[in-house]
């Protein structure tokens, strides 16, 4: 069977599977939207908290951006790993003891203003609409491709399916559902590093065959080697800064800890040692996929310069045919000789490839049978919607428990706020749709710009409001505010070009060295700085405050997560 056929069967199934698990928990109150009931078993939040993780960044572009940018892309997988367990182990435990919905739940209630609880729903909503757009951005490049339509309508899709199970079944939907889309995307994204690791190194484990032999030769060895001929730098060398690999990667592991979506997971369950058993669980089940990108990067890498450097464009394969017709491949015949001169000096370079289709090509161009390739596109959704769907959930918990219960009108009853969250939630998806349409950069680009934004807004407020007992709202707010701010401003400069006179400024112009995608740990510095001066010369802390943060260090027992 073709590729297409394949694909709307694969992709046919799984979105039934997920359809049919939203249907079968469908929330009926508040708290089965906002925290599936506070039932949710360790081993099941483990995997579903696994999915919300592993976002289409991680599936589709994190192993592309390692692909292309060889040793300066293991800051992702430095941050994103070392922040999940910053967050499992620093955070996430103490969140539970306190039993609240959201973060701007915690925040407001920490330090005791309705003030803070507004800062902490503005920052969710920056952090989680700028996350979700690198999310709808994947599922349009999936749908480009497996279903041979262009990227926006993709992107319709997707908003469509998110709408249907996100908007009936909150957290409750959400939840199993993940489950589910953890089993397909692993699945998916094993297989062919499997069946490519044995084809090129002998070795069924792609861990153990990104450090084999290929040719005779060491495979990265191999890789350099293309990489020198071709003008490239060496793949096993990065050209970043070590300043700048240092704030990206503290940026990416901070904000990781300050990410909503992630957070509220770990209310989800029972009891507090339950949110510790799920953050175990889940360290194991992205620690499969995380290990296994970089081995996927350098197979991708190295069959795609062997399959298309020097060739003639009449003899590539068809997969090439097949992105070419998405707009996110393509090639130019500039010396008129027929070949596709595929190299390092932009000037001379014919053949253009979107770094957030190598996950996705890569069974093709090494290839490996239809099935196959259409199974790494229904793993490619799977990722991205599941990501996609704890985003709007927050989006639409933010507005209808945080902005209108809590301060706008306390006294509306249990259905009309879950009225109020599925209006939202529809708000919402249009909003990422239309982010989705119109990205502001690669998918782990993206994402990396909401880690930035996490780590300068929520990370500092939500550790000092668990460790810190004379940290005060004023401090607080004036910390979340200014980090937030000095953070967006440096993206809309230097990232999307809306501030300044020059609108093609470089990294000469970034400040000390630091990428946009680095700035954030700069805006969380600047957040800690004036909490504490802040916090110095405003009044203390409450008592009745001081003893509730005393409370929540102490790791026994807990409550059910309360609206009240």
């Amino acid at each position: 069977m073709s590729i297409l056929t394949w694909t709307y069967i694969l992709v046919g199934l799984t979105f039934a599977l997920y359809i049919g698990i939203a249907i079968w928990s469908r929330a009926g109150s508040t708290k089965d939207f906002y925290v599936a009931g506070g039932g949710v078993s360790p081993l099941a939040n483990g995997l579903a908290t696994a999915a919300d993780w592993m976002s289409a960044a991680s599936f589709i572009s994190m192993a592309g951006l390692i692909s292309f940018m060889g040793y300066d892309g293991s800051v992702f997988l430095m941050g994103w790993t070392g922040g999940y367990v910053l967050l499992a182990l620093l955070l996430a435990p103490y969140l539970r003891k306190f039993g609240k919905f959201t973060v701007p739940d915690f925040i407001g209630d920490r330090y005791y203003s309705n003030t803070a609880r507004t800062v902490a729903v503005i920052c969710a909503l920056f952090v989680s609409f700028t996350y979700v757009a690198g999310q709808m951005r994947g599922v349009g490049v999936v749908f480009s491709r497996f279903l041979e339509v262009d990227i926006n309508t993709g992107v319709y899709i997707g908003m469509a399916i998110v709408f249907f199970y996100a908007v009936l079944g909150g957290m409750k939907g959400i939840t199993y559902t993940q489950v589910a889309q953890y089993c397909v995307l692993i699945f998916a994204f094993m297989v062919p590093a499997i069946f490519i690791s044995i084809q090129m190194t002998g070795n069924p484990i792609p861990q153990l065959g990104f450090g084999g032999s290929y040719d005779g030769m060491p495979i990265l060895d191999k890789l350099d080697g293309l990489h020198r001929e071709l003008g490239f730098a060496e793949y096993t060398n990065g050209s970043k800064s070590t300043v700048d690999v240092f704030f990206i990667t503290a940026a990416l592991m901070v904000g990781t800890a300050g990410l909503p979506h992630v957070i509220v997971r770990f209310f989800t369950t029972p009891k507090v040692s339950g949110a510790r058993k799920s953050a175990g669980y889940a360290l194991l089940f992205i620690a499969i996929l995380y290990t296994t990108a970089p081995a996927v990067a350098v197979f991708a890498r190295v069959n795609l310069i062997e399959t298309v450097s020097n060739q003639p464009r009449t003899e590539l394969p068809a997969w090439v045919d097949n992105w070419e017709e998405t707009g996110l491949l393509s090639w130019e015949d500039k010396n008129g000789d027929g070949l596709v001169q595929y190299v390092a000096d932009a000037e001379a370079n014919e053949f253009k490839v979107d770094r957030d289709i190598m996950v996705l090509a890569n069974p093709e161009i090494a290839g490996l049978p239809n099935w196959v390739v259409a199974l790494v596109g229904a793993g490619g959704l799977a990722a991205a919607l599941s990501t996609a769907a704890g985003l709007l959930l927050v989006i639409s918990t933010s507005v209808s428990h945080d902005l209108l219960k809590k301060q706008i009108a306390p006294n509306i009853s249990d259905k009309q706020e879950l009225m109020w969250a599925r209006i939202a939630a529809i708000i919402a998806v249009v909003v990422a749709g239309y982010f989705g349409i119109n990205p502001p950069g690669f998918v782990a680009s993206v994402v990396a710009l909401a880690f930035g934004l996490a780590a300068a807004s929520f990370f500092p407020a939500i550790l000092l409001g668990i460790f810190t007992k004379k940290m005060n709202k004023e401090g607080a707010i004036a910390g979340m505010i200014s980090g937030l701010a000095i953070t967006m401003y440096y993206i809309a400069r230097f990232k999307l070009h809306w501030i300044g006179d020059d609108a093609t400024s470089t990294s000469a112009d970034w400040w000390w060295g630091i990428s946009p995608e680095g700035f954030g740990t700069i805006g969380m510095i600047v957040n800690f700085i004036v909490a504490f001066v802040v916090s110095r010369f405003t009044p203390e802390t409450p008592q009745d405050v001081q003893d509730l943060v005393e409370n929540i260090r102490i790791p026994s027992g807990a409550g059910e997560a309360s609206a009240h």
